[in-house]
């Protein structure tokens, strides 16, 4: 094992629900280090990034990431993996708090690590929200959607 794959595994162990160490987490990235989420378009640096695990172990306590395939490409790990928990906590999202549903999530998704030097540069975390949204029932709302592109378009 390489030690970025060392790292990136350390990562997810310490991201885990039964140890979750932000801080820990924190110290493996570089000093100007990215988390990405990249589903949902945000960017944690610094002491945003153990609230960030902080924040979806909360809403997930027994979070935990099933690793299915780990590529190592020099200074670059490629994840494979699943994102599986419990919804024991408010979920947010623009339009209020999704309360708890206790519905079990098992999300399918794909992370890109970019190390230098031993740290973590970047962390590009591409999951499948709309799979974790449907698992909450959290289905979109498609008839709003075009109905609202009808009454904008009758505007122009």
């Amino acid at each position: 094992m390489t030690r970025n794959e060392e790292v990136v595994r350390e990562a997810y162990r310490l991201a885990e629900g039964n140890v979750l160490d932000g801080r820990g987490f924190r110290a493996l990235f570089t000093e100007d280090g990215t988390f990405n989420d990249m589903p949902n378009s945000m960017t944690f640096q610094g002491d945003q990034i153990p609230q960030a695990l902080a924040g979806l172990a909360g809403v997930f306590p027994d979070i935990h990431r099933e690793l299915l395939a780990v590529h190592v490409f020099g200074d670059v790990v490629a994840v494979e993996l699943r994102i599986q928990g419990t919804h024991l906590g408010a979920f947010p999202t623009p339009a209020g708090d999704i309360p708890p549903t206790g519905n079990r999530i098992d999300v399918p998704t794909a992370d890109l690590w970019y190390l230098r030097e031993g740290k973590i540069e970047t962390f590009n975390c591409y999951n499948a929200a709309n799979v974790l949204l449907a698992q909450l029932g959290a289905t979109p709302d498609f008839a709003s959607a075009i109905e609202a592109t009808k009454t904008a378009a009758t505007r122009v």
